[in-house]
């Protein structure tokens, strides 16, 4: 790199909610900004959030509150300190997203507030019904279109670095392919921001769009940054998984309003679970549905909302979940009178690039938001519609800290040990396997050996797969070929991790360890070399 002045302030990778967020706010405070997206600035896994957004915004409702059950559904690896800035910031940030033109449901003028599994209050804020993501995700990309500098179908090949005086390596722009135009360029700026979003098609059975690769997981321990809690993957325990349909999430929201899961034999099985019911953690949901699956002989469960139809009305069912209900009458399901097939589907990564709560990871110059990062505040298990939240409150914190740093308390502590998958040899050549080969590969090796239920064996045997797959990566500007090196290190390092925590906590179950141990109340850390 030359000593000319960078290109831009800030690079923002990523085009959900948590770099669309950053970036208005960016441009608010008068940094130059690019934001740059491998797909259409629309396509992101926000625009599918349901359920909502959470925040202690009613009556009997407070931070605190919001804070415990936070710490709870975490299984004892939340960051408290994380989690405590997450629940007393929402109504400012819920705030902001209403300046910024998104509009929450409301009734007599008063914000509508769902309920959700393993929350001790309403405090959902949705918008459009279930449409809370679609709503967020067109307001922001509406906002941002006429404000920022945005380079659509361009992927960051890899983050720039530079030594500074003490040797370390600062973060000092990216290399871009286009893959519309084929050109490939170096762009500097001061600092660069990841938003990718997370890694859900690392899984056969995924609530995650065709984006969600693990890019800026990958990208961000390819430049040098600790990567954690890999192990930890939320599975959404209601999917609609039909044959020759995309995988469709049903919203944990139905649950909250009233919605049971019953078994091919007609019974609620909750009880037998957990004393919540139908509304406690998602992992415990998770596990339950695929014990009662396997128990019956079938590939899936039941939820009924018809009750709700005799309570109230079939047009308020239909007003309250419209994207759901549209869905499921495509599939020839009516969901005022039929009962809806559902089973766990890989839905979110709960660990990712380390930062610290300014959004900071340890390569000074580098920031993760979202899904991409690994602030602390999900521990083992993160608490529904907690996400969204997360995106906008670490956005924010990292603008602040660009314009104005706090030194003193934003130094991440190096852990020891951390640990290293071996490096990916990419080849130019041809390959044995295509790419898209690749990744279907790899989602079946997951989806067999490391999805809701795991043991040794079956992760032993996945660890020798993605090694042997690894091996067939090839170097290309094609898109495919970047999105399968991205899958493959995402995946390696789940494995690694998930082999190395022989207990079971939060999302991770391991069926030969099936208990918690106190002395795993901690976070295997990872580091290339």
């Amino acid at each position: 790199m030359s000593n000319a002045p960078p290109d831009y302030d800030l690079i923002i990778v990523g085009s959900g909610i948590a770099g669309l967020y950053a970036a208005i706010k960016a441009r608010e405070v008068g940094l130059s900004v690019l934001l740059i997206t491998k797909s259409s600035i629309e396509e992101a896994s926000t625009r599918y959030a349901q359920g909502g957004i959470a925040a202690a915004v009613g009556a009997g409702d407070s931070p605190e509150k919001h804070l415990a059950d936070t710490l709870k559904a975490g299984a004892g690896l939340v960051d408290e300190v994380a989690a405590r800035i997450l629940c007393s910031e929402a109504a400012s940030r819920i705030a902001d997203l209403s300046r910024f033109g998104v509009q929450f449901d409301s009734i007599d003028g008063q914000v509508n507030l769902g309920h959700e599994g393993a929350h001790s209050q309403p405090r959902i804020l949705h918008a459009r019904g279930d449409g809370t993501g679609l709503e967020i995700e067109t307001s922001l990309s509406q906002l941002a279109q006429e404000k920022l500098e945005i380079r659509e179908n361009t992927i960051p090949k890899k983050i720039l670095l530079k030594p500074d005086s003490t040797g370390s390596q600062l973060a000092v722009g990216i290399e871009s392919h286009n893959t519309l135009t084929g050109i490939t360029e170096s762009i500097s700026s001061r600092h660069v921001m990841l938003a990718t979003g997370g890694a859900g098609q690392i899984y056969k059975v995924t609530t995650n769009p065709q984006v969600s690769t693990g890019d800026g997981v990958a990208l961000g321990y390819h430049a040098g940054a600790i990567v954690t809690d890999m192990e930890f993957v939320q599975f959404h325990p209601t999917a609609l998984v039909l044959t020759d349909r995309p995988v469709f999430l049903i919203s944990e929201a139905l649950r909250g309003d009233g919605a049971q899961l019953l078994n091919d034999l007609g019974d609620r099985f909750m009880g037998r679970y957990d004393k919540s019911l139908e509304l406690a953690p998602r992992d415990i949901v998770a596990r339950a549905i695929v014990e009662e699956s396997i128990n019956t002989n079938k590939d899936h469960v039941w939820l009924d909302i018809t009750t709700k139809t005799t309570e109230k009305s079939k047009e308020w069912l239909f007003a309250r979940f419209p994207q759901i209900s549209s869905v499921c009458e495509d599939a020839g399901i009516d969901i005022s009178r039929d009962l809806i097939p559902v089973s766990p589907a890989a839905h979110y990564l709960m660990g990712g690039l380390v930062t610290n709560t300014y959004g900071e990871t340890s390569v000074p110059g580098l920031f993760a938001i979202g899904e991409t990062a690994c602030t602390g505040v999900h521990g083992a298990n993160r608490l529904a519609s907690n996400s969204l939240l997360e995106t906008v409150i670490f956005a924010h914190r990292a603008i602040d800290q660009i314009i104005d740093p706090k030194f003193k308390e934003t130094i991440i502590e190096p852990v020891e040990p951390t640990y290293s998958i071996p490096s990916i040899k990419l080849t130019q050549n041809g390959s044995v396997l295509t790419a898209s080969e690749i990744k279907k590969e790899i989602q079946n090796t997951m989806w067999a050996h490391a999805g809701v239920v795991r043991g040794r064996e079956g992760l032993e045997l996945a660890r020798e797969k993605l090694e042997q797959l690894a091996k067939y990566a090839t170097n290309t500007d094609e898109i495919s070929d970047y999105e399968t090196h991205s899958l493959l290190t995402v995946s390696r390092l789940m494995i690694d991790a998930a082999l190395r925590r022989t207990e079971s906590r939060g999302s991770h179950f391991r069926e030969d360890f099936a208990a918690s141990s106190e002395n795993w109340k901690k976070h295997i850390r990872y580091q290339q070399p």
